[in-house]
């Protein structure tokens, strides 16, 4: 008993180094076609949006070199991801029920779907919101601006990598409410209490201002409503 309870050990620790040694494999292809696209994307970046009309700088050798390997480390996972959530279902499937493996093949693949509607929402809306909004505070105190690289493109992923989470809030909900573990009854009673922390993230994510705050507190209410609702529909059909 002891030397099958240990052969299945071992097994798993087999099969959760062959679907890293993949993993890491399809990184490392994917980041060197990052390297290849950072630059355009990077130029891009630069060239639209707010920073158009703006001179970034460079405040130490490291900053170009950093934003560089930033994106181009963004765009492997990206583009690997697919290819990771495989690897990912291909090591967790035996252990899970069968509606639990159902369950994640069917929503998997809108994950990636959902990621980057909430980067273009954030990118193409609330990041030139923000920015508008702190310019305009900077002039309304006499200061000059004066923008890094650096501290341009962390502030602008600060607000898309939150948005692209808080967008597979359907999905995370259809998930559990598949295998029973939520219910649209409970997301009912939930509501005012998912309100009122759908406001607070976006008070954390915006300026300080209550249309910004109201302008990304509505989409993500919103996506809350299509998670009842979708809870609610899959919710008849497991119980019919």
């Amino acid at each position: 008993m002891k030397e099958s309870s240990e052969a299945t050990v071992y097994d798993h620790l087999g099969e959760l180094r062959k679907r890293l040694i993949w993993s890491a494999s399809i990184l490392l292809l994917a980041l060197v076609a990052g390297i290849v696209a950072a630059k355009p994307i990077v130029l891009y970046l630069k060239h639209s949006g707010p920073a158009q009309d703006l001179a970034l700088h460079v405040f130490s050798p490291w900053d170009g070199v950093r934003i560089y390997v930033n994106v181009a480390f963004a765009v492997a996972v990206l583009l690997a991801l697919p290819f990771l959530l495989w690897q990912l279902w291909l090591f967790v499937s035996p252990g899970l029920r069968t509606i639990e493996r159902n369950a994640l093949l069917k929503y998997l693949p809108f994950v990636f779907v959902l990621g980057l509607s909430g980067a273009a929402f954030a990118y193409f809306l609330i990041f030139p919101m923000a920015f508008e909004f702190s310019t305009a505070l900077i002039q309304g105190v006499d200061l000059q601006e004066t923008y890094g690289i650096a501290q341009y493109f962390s502030f602008m992923f600060n607000l898309i990598i939150p948005m692209a989470l808080l967008f597979q809030m359907p999905i995370v909900v259809l998930f559990l409410t598949t295998i029973g573990l939520l219910n649209p009854d409970r997301l009912g009673k939930f509501r005012k209490y998912a309100y009122f922390l759908l406001y607070f993230v976006a008070t954390l994510i915006t300026p300080p201002d209550i249309i910004s705050d109201v302008l990304v507190t509505v989409p993500m209410i919103m996506l809350y409503e299509i998670s009842v609702l979708l809870s609610r529909r899959t919710y008849r059909n497991l119980n019919r």
